[in-house]
């Protein structure tokens, strides 16, 4: 088993009067993929030949788009955990629903959240939108990457039980403490699983598809995106302890669909119809013949 690396959670803290204003991995992580994100974005709508002609948008107007990705980020985040994962409690607490500082963020509600902002905003701009989400798709692997890698500088997402060599002890008295375990059990770092299969490799993917020129097929790369985070997503979910609000004696996995032993993680659910939308967006791009330069 490997020891948790003595990394705290906060890059720093400044005390100004009464108030500590502390930086976090997580926070960073998030600048970084957006600022990344973005960035490569602006670089995609130089270059005409990749997308066979005129690019989607004026690279210019790509810092608008930036502001409306950052508020469906945050704002779908937080509402996809709180009516994914624990809408009982936040019904009886509606204040805490907007206090993101307390925790509690959903990949696939912030996901949502970035769709949606893209298409309004591309409405609003007359941007050709299925492109828009190739350019966007392309970018998502960064984020997704910082992101997890921070939720394991956070000790947080921790994966089930391991005796192989790679296992991790995570600090905290819930992750060490596993039945039929004596002394502190060693962990899946699903969330290293997760930054390599769902970030960095899907990036390179993706990168692969640009470079092949895939962006004339408008589709396939939004539809890579889908079925590929979906499937990866889905197997990690097997290394990965679900959410505690679904676990109990009975279902000690935590799957939300079928049996105790059998069945679908909330996080599976919510990945499969993203499989199922990305081989069609896939299908249908390679069906149709790619844009003529």
């Amino acid at each position: 088993m490997i020891s948790f690396p003595d990394i705290s959670p906060e890059i720093f803290t400044l005390n100004l009067g009464g108030f500590s204003l502390s930086l976090r991995w997580y926070a960073l992580a998030y600048l970084a993929g957006l600022i990344l994100g973005w960035r490569l974005i602006v670089l995609m709508m130089r270059r005409p030949a990749i997308w066979g002609g005129t690019p989607p948008t004026r690279p210019e107007r790509v810092d608008d788009l930036l502001t409306w990705v950052i508020l469906g980020v945050i704002l779908g985040g937080r509402l996809g955990f709180v009516l994914f994962y624990e809408p009982g409690y936040y019904l009886a607490n509606p204040g805490q629903i907007l206090q993101v500082w307390q925790g509690g963020m959903s990949f696939h509600g912030g996901f949502a959240g970035v769709i949606l902002a893209t298409w309004a905003w591309a409405r609003r701009q007359g941007v050709p939108v299925l492109r828009l989400a190739d350019a966007m798709a392309v970018v998502a692997p960064i984020g997704i990457f910082f992101g997890r890698i921070a939720n394991f500088i956070n000790a947080e997402l921790w994966g089930r039980p391991t005796d192989l060599p790679w296992g991790v002890v995570f600090p905290g008295e819930a992750a060490q403490f596993c039945p039929g375990v004596a002394g502190p059990c060693a962990r899946h770092p699903s969330q290293l699983y997760e930054a390599g299969l769902e970030g960095l490799l899907l990036g390179l993917i993706l990168l692969a598809v640009v470079r092949g020129g895939g962006l004339r097929r408008p589709g396939l790369a939004f539809g890579i995106f889908l079925a590929g985070y979906g499937l990866a997503r889905m197997f990690v979910e097997l290394f990965r302890v679900a959410d505690f609000q679904f676990i109990t004696p009975e279902n000690p996995l935590g799957h939300v669909i079928g049996g105790p032993v059998i069945g679908l993680t909330m996080g599976q659910v919510l990945s499969l119809p993203m499989v199922v939308i990305g081989l069609a967006l896939i299908w249908r791009a390679r069906s149709r013949p790619p844009v003529a330069p």
